[in-house]
């Protein structure tokens, strides 16, 4: 049994994919906050922005099958398109629900698969892409991967703690909100002084679309 929040297809905002159409499902629940605003002050992670709760959204359902599931995504890949089916794994926390069946499914219907996940889950599905964005109180146990995108800054998360890690790209992204000005000026500067890191932006919310 899947639980979906959304399902929809745009233009990925974020990240070394920026820019690239795609199908976003959003998995419901999260294992570092409820999504309830009552929650937020006892939360892992209290700067999400993200509606992840219950399957009420565009596109959302409850699905019984992987089976199900894929070919709901795959409805929403333009036909006939001649780039291949990309498809952006999210939520909450995608983790939580995502298995080897669903994986099978969506390469079947020839979908690239990328994941977006907080690294709280250790994982060894055949997932394409991963993106793992971690969180100060979330213990990280997804260590290597294509992409690490960190929300910048976060108390106790300093970009060096992640320097180690197994991770072909690595992101700063300026952390929303009423400081979002004072965060990109700080993401830039340590970009500059640390050109390991690159800068992530979330162009979705500039070109105003999901």
């Amino acid at each position: 049994m899947y639980f979906i929040k959304e399902t929809y297809y745009t233009i990925q905002g974020e990240g070394f994919h920026s820019g690239r159409p795609a199908v976003f499902v959003r998995f419901s629940g999260c294992n570092l906050w409820s999504g309830h605003e009552k929650d937020r002050k006892n939360a892992k992670c209290k700067f999400c922005d993200t509606d992840f709760v219950g399957i009420n959204g565009k596109g959302g359902a409850k699905f019984k099958s992987a089976k199900k599931l894929a070919h709901h995504a795959f409805k929403f890949w333009p036909k006939n398109a001649k780039a291949k089916p990309f498809i952006v794994c999210t939520g909450g926390e995608p983790l939580l629900q995502i298995d080897e069946s669903l994986i099978t499914e969506l390469h079947e219907l020839d979908f690239e698969i990328a994941i977006e996940t907080n690294g709280t889950i250790s994982s060894s599905l055949s997932i394409d892409w991963i993106c793992v964005s971690p969180k100060t109180k979330g213990k990280l146990l997804l260590r290597k991967g294509n992409e690490l995108k960190l929300v910048y800054p976060q108390d106790g998360a300093s970009p060096s703690k992640y320097d180690h890690l197994d991770f072909d790209h690595f992101y700063l992204q300026p952390m929303d909100g009423k400081n979002i000005e004072k965060n990109i000026e700080k993401t830039i500067k340590y970009c500059h002084k640390y050109p390991h890191w690159k800068i992530s932006l979330q162009t979705h919310k500039f070109l105003n679309i999901p």
